[in-house]
């Protein structure tokens, strides 16, 4: 997938770099902090973050629960070891189970719904805001543009965080930046990592096409509606399915309120999906 404007992807991975470093400049920061998950997420993040802050700056956090897979505990063990980066495991099974014992009655949980998936990300959010606190480091947040434009993430949990590094980059994207980072700087990012299914593992067996379209369905009519700024029909007449289409511009407008509340974001092309003073 390329760019706005054609930007190659090692240009946008410099220009990433490069605003991050400036941005812990002028805030007059040096550590940085970022959840761990074994995803294609956090190991691109994290893979910037040593090139742009030296590796000794930046620390892992590893937060499995009992929902996290091994293979993705592992992927992330890997990717720090490979980094050469410090880590910190921190389980939160019997974090999330004191909560669910304390709110049961109150909030009437009964069968599973999405406000226990929410819970545990709201958990790591407050992990690492408190290690960010307590020795000095930013957050940085993990989250890409095909979730951000969509509303796939919790606030004040996987939404948290000083900066977006990769917000302006769809998933695909993600993988493509991936793969030269590996090209690049010796197969740093696990194998299994960048083959994996896509996966929030806030429940069992979960996958995020569960609750979205395919990226390779959902990147392409985000890329047509934001970039060239194309209506739903004209997406539609190009062949894309209305009910997908439809859904999505549906999913963008119910959680457009999140924009108001996400950290700045970084950016590499000219039509990012957040407000401009929400730019770096």
């Amino acid at each position: 997938m390329v760019l706005n404007n054609n930007i190659p992807i090692e240009v946008a991975y410099e220009t990433i770099v490069t605003k991050m470093r400036n941005y812990f400049r002028s805030a007059g920061m040096k550590k940085a902090v970022l959840g761990l998950s074994g995803g294609i997420d956090s190991a691109v993040v994290m893979a910037i973050a040593c090139e742009a802050l030296g590796r000794e700056n930046v620390h892992g956090l590893l937060m499995p629960s009992q929902f996290s897979t091994l293979h993705s505990v592992s992927d992330a063990v890997d990717l720090a070891n490979n980094l050469k980066i410090k880590y910190t495991v921190v389980p939160i099974e019997k974090i999330y189970n004191r909560f669910m014992r304390e709110l049961f009655s109150f909030f009437e949980i009964g069968k599973w719904s999405v406000a226990q998936e929410n819970l545990q990300a709201r958990i790591r959010g407050t992990i690492l805001m408190t290690y960010s606190n307590r020795f000095d480091a930013l957050l940085l947040n993990t989250s890409n543009k095909s979730e951000l434009f969509v509303g796939y993430g919790t606030l004040y949990g996987d939404l948290c965080g000083a900066m977006m590094v990769i917000a302006d980059l769809y998933k695909l994207q993600v993988y493509e930046m991936a793969n030269y980072i590996n090209s690049s700087f010796g197969n740093v990012i696990p194998a299994s990592t960048i083959q994996k299914i896509p996966s929030a593992e806030l429940r069992p067996g979960q996958k995020d096409i569960d609750s979205l379209p395919p990226y390779d369905l959902l990147d392409p009519i985000i890329y047509s509606l934001n970039e060239e700024t194309k209506s739903a029909e004209e997406v539609i007449a190009e062949g894309a399915d209305r009910a997908i289409v439809e859904r999505i511009i549906s999913l963008n407008r119910t959680y457009s309120f999140k924009m108001a509340q996400i950290p700045p974001v970084i950016t590499v092309t000219d039509k990012p999906v957040v407000p401009e003073y929400k730019c770096i």
